[in-house]
């Protein structure tokens, strides 16, 4: 009779083992399936914020620019801000020399490439086009008189309306769009009288 009490102490039978090993799966496949979700939801707040991030440095940097429009210590007359419908043109006499071409900065130019999805900004009258903001769908401008109507004429300009719709660099796994956000500044360079 002693044989038959030690079988029964020896260890697990087949059945208790599987379901062991079943409960193991189903609590390492929730584990995963949470990582998974928590990775996803991580990467997806990571592209809005660089997306967000992108937009704003480069309407400050704009509007930093914007605003030294005109710009002129020695009283040198020329446009603080070209009207041009493909291209934002700002001059400042930095150097107060009276010249805004023979400094590197008095000449800023801001165009959109729609092939790269970029804003870029060029310097000095023939300067190289280097991207300030990627993942841009759309830049727009629009020039407003003192009375914050739009203008079409270099003397009248007095602001300028920027607008730019960033995107995130990947689509959204859930719904298979790119997130976008759009941000529109009304900026008044100082040196252009109202």
């Amino acid at each position: 009779m002693g044989s038959s009490s030690a079988n029964k102490d020896t260890g697990f039978t087949m059945i208790e083992l599987l379901i062991a090993m079943a409960v193991g799966l189903i609590v390492l496949g929730a584990l995963s399936s949470t990582f998974i979700i928590q990775r996803k939801t991580f990467d997806a707040q990571e592209q809005l914020t660089e997306m967000v991030q992108n937009a704003r440095a480069a309407m400050d940097l704009m509007t930093r620019e914007i605003r030294m429009a005109g710009y002129s210590p020695a009283g040198a007359n020329f446009n603080g801000i070209t009207y041009d419908t493909t291209q934002l043109k700002i001059q400042a006499d930095l150097n107060g020399d009276g010249d805004t071409t023979s400094g590197s900065n008095e000449i800023i130019t801001y165009t959109y490439d729609a092939a790269n999805d970029q804003i870029d900004r060029s310097t000095g009258v023939a300067g190289t086009p280097k991207a300030v903001a990627e993942n841009i769908e759309s830049f727009t401008f629009d020039y407003l008189d003192g009375t914050g109507g739009s203008t079409t004429i270099t003397a009248d300009i007095r602001q300028v309306k920027i607008t730019i719709k960033a995107r995130t660099a990947k689509t959204d796994p859930s719904t298979g769009q790119y997130r976008t956000y759009t941000l529109s500044s009304v900026i008044t360079p100082i040196n252009l009288a109202l």
